[in-house]
C-alpha cells in the first residue's frame, strides 16, 4: 500500500477505459508466453472493468525484431482464441512499443508502423541513456505526421535528478504515458516519486498498464490519497476512446 489512504486504485478506473500499453500477444516479446497465458491476462483486465486494449509488443532491433505482419498475425490468433473461449465482450487491437533505434528510423521512413488513435506512436528509450539525437528523431516523427507518446517517462533514471528534461520533452511535442504500477513502489521509490511529480504537474497525457503478466494487473493493495486519486481520475478519462 502507498500514500497510506483509503481510495483503491482499481475503484477509480472509469467505464470505457482503453489500455494503450501491454504485452498480451504470446511468444513475441517478454510478455505472454502462450495463448492460455494471454487469455488469463485478458480475464484479469476484465476483473478490473477494462474491456478494451491496444496491446503493444516490443519492436527492438536485435532483441525483438517484430514486423507489422508478425504482430497482426499474433493478434488474429488471439482474437480467434477469445472467440473459442467464449469471450465476446472484449476488444483487442494492436500497435507496438518502438525502441528509438536505427530500425525504428527505417520503419518510420517507410511508414510501416502500428499506431494508436490514428497517428500516435508509442516509443521507448534505453534505460541506460537517451539517444544522442533524440530531438532530431522527435522532429522527424512529427515531420512525417505522427505524434510520439513516450512510454513510462518516470522509469528513465537518468532524468530523475533534473526535471527540466521532462519540460523540454513536452515542449518538443512529446506526450507522456504513465505506467499505473509506477504509482506504487513496484519499480522502486524514485520511479514512484517521479511518477507522482509528473502526475501532480499534469504532465501525462495517457495511462497504460504495461502488463506483461497477470501480476502486473494486481492492484488490490494499491491505494491513493484523495488528491492523487482526483488527478489520476482526470487522466484516466483521456484513455476513454
Amino acid at each position: 500500500m502507498f500514500f497510506y489512504s483509503k481510495i483503491k486504485l482499481k475503484s477509480i478506473i472509469p467505464e470505457g477505459f482503453t489500455d494503450i500499453h501491454s504485452h498480451v500477444l504470446y511468444g513475441i516479446d517478454d510478455g505472454s508466453k502462450s495463448l492460455d497465458d494471454s487469455v488469463s491476462i485478458i480475464k484479469k483486465f476484465q476483473d478490473l472493468g477494462i474491456n478494451k486494449i491496444v496491446t503493444t509488443p516490443h519492436v527492438m532491433a536485435g532483441v525483438w525484431p517484430n514486423t507489422k505482419a508478425d504482430i497482426l498475425l499474433k493478434l488474429d490468433e488471439l482474437r480467434k482464441k477469445l472467440i473459442k473461449e467464449g469471450i465476446h465482450n472484449f476488444f483487442v487491437d494492436a500497435a507496438a512499443e518502438y525502441m528509438l533505434d536505427e530500425n525504428f528510423i527505417k520503419l518510420l521512413e517507410k511508414k510501416e508502423l502500428l499506431t494508436i488513435q490514428g497517428n500516435k506512436i508509442l516509443i521507448e528509450m534505453s534505460y541506460i541513456s537517451a539517444p544522442s539525437n533524440l530531438f532530431e528523431i522527435i522532429f522527424h516523427i512529427q515531420l512525417l505526421g505522427f505524434i510520439p507518446v513516450l512510454a513510462h517517462p518516470e522509469r528513465y533514471n537518468y532524468y530523475h535528478k533534473e526535471t527540466s528534461n521532462y519540460n523540454r520533452l513536452l515542449r518538443s511535442g512529446v506526450l507522456f504515458q504513465l505506467n499505473l504500477l509506477s504509482l506504487s513502489r513496484f519499480y522502486g521509490s524514485m520511479v514512484q516519486k517521479t511518477a507522482v511529480y509528473l502526475l501532480e504537474n499534469n504532465m501525462y497525457s495517457y495511462v497504460g498498464t504495461d502488463a506483461h503478466n497477470v501480476t502486473h494487473l494486481n492492484y488490490d493493495d494499491i491505494y491513493l490519497s484523495k488528491k492523487h486519486s482526483l488527478s489520476l481520475q482526470e487522466l484516466l478519462k483521456k484513455n476513454c476512446f
